[in-house]
């Protein structure tokens, strides 16, 4: 190597333009739209306008604060023993009310284990959310009556089943689209990458709606992506948009976007709606181990169900009388939750072998001997204890 070639080895190279712009920092603030702002302020958006009566901005209200009521109900049934386990939506209540009424009737839903919001949109009745949690049933409505799917515990593999049915619903030329919803932690699962795939490959009329709540359970999102995770739908071919999750306007108005879009063949797009998960992953969890009170503190300046009333006080929307009558059917709501739950019968023990095969299977029709034996055992001890 000559001195020259040495020297130039040696000689610092000046970053190119494109370096300098890729280091530059970027924005701690999400760019997501916006209709209602933290302070109950209406503000519009170039790309997502909504309008609605007052009728309307009253009904999105009761939606959360009713929701908002059934979902601490069930949470202190459990904590009285009446349900094994709760998934709470507290603070979600404006990603999921939106959302769920920007579908058509004849849409369909696949949810996680946390949409109770959406549930109440679809027409399901709150109790029948809570038998699987009792432990009595394996999900208590019939998906074909609301178009909403039973609750689905294996992180991810509801947006699978989405996807297909998209498909099918493709095939069939009908004009409905489906919706799929999971959280942040899911968004890493391979079945979410392989959803992601299908429905752009095929066109899919689907919406996948990501709740990034800000923790998959302990963990915080930046430890799961480089990214906001609405612009991973750029590497398949399709739309992301980053909405507030805790502005029921602006989800709305998303997601409706969203769907029509999927209607009218364009494909699958995702949201990716920021909110932020106030209470515990589950009943089961205890965030105060993994975060910071002034964490959730801001947070909750942020409340959906706060902004909105600010914003119906302001504008007139609504007197006083609308909110102490909805207090009252709130009241009303949390007693039927009550007694319904501690009136929930205990189902009965042969019925576990029930509805796995539609013709019968003989290894299962041993296993139910087998367990009659079981059972009769214990009142033939009974016998002789006499």
């Amino acid at each position: 190597m000559t001195v020259e070639s040495t020297a130039a080895a040696r000689k610092p190279r000046r970053a190119s333009k494109r370096t300098s712009a890729a280091k530059k920092p970027q924005s701690s603030e999400p760019q997501l739209v916006q209709l209602l702002t933290p302070e109950g302020e209406r503000v519009e958006h170039p790309d997502y306008s909504i309008d609605l009566s007052a009728e309307e901005l009253r009904a999105l209200y009761r939606d959360m604060v009713l929701t908002r009521r059934f979902d601490a109900e069930a949470t202190a049934l459990q904590r009285q023993g009446e349900l094994g386990l709760w998934a709470s939506l507290l603070g979600q209540e404006a990603a999921q009310i939106g959302s769920g009424r920007a579908l058509r009737d004849d849409d369909y839903v696949f949810p996680t284990y946390r949409e109770h919001g959406v549930a109440w949109c679809r027409g399901v009745d709150p109790t029948n959310l809570l038998g699987m949690f009792r432990g009595v049933n394996h999900g208590g409505w019939d998906p074909t009556t609301n178009n909403f799917h039973l609750y689905t515990i294996v992180i991810g593999s509801q947006t699978l089943h989405a996807t297909g049915y998209a498909m099918g619903v493709a095939k069939d030329g009908a004009d409905s689209a489906v919706i799929a919803y999971f959280g942040d932690g899911a968004s890493s699962q391979g079945d979410v990458a392989e959803s992601f795939t299908f429905s752009a490959v095929y066109n899919a009329p689907v919406v996948f709606f990501c709740q990034n709540n800000q923790w998959a359970i302990s963990e915080p999102t930046e430890r799961q992506t480089r990214v906001p995770l609405y612009q991973r739908a750029q590497g398949y071919g399709f739309p992301g948009v980053r909405v507030d999750g805790n502005d029921v306007l602006a989800c709305l108005a998303v997601t409706r976007s969203a769907l029509e879009r999927a209607r009218r063949g364009e494909g699958p797009t995702l949201v990716e709606a920021f909110t932020y998960r106030m209470g515990a992953h589950t009943t089961s969890d205890d965030p105060t181990k993994y975060r910071a009170d002034d964490e959730r503190a801001a947070w909750e300046a942020k409340d959906p169900i706060l902004r909105l009333r600010t914003y119906l006080e302001k504008s007139g929307h609504a007197d006083e009388a609308f909110f102490t009558e909805l207090e009252t059917e709130s009241e009303a709501l949390g007693k039927r939750v009550r007694e319904v739950v501690r009136a929930m019968p205990d189902p009965e023990p042969m019925s576990l072998f029930e509805h796995g095969y539609a013709d019968g299977n003989s290894l299962v029709d041993e296993e139910r001997a087998q367990f009659a034996a079981y059972q009769a055992s214990f009142a033939d001890s009974a016998e002789e204890g006499k």
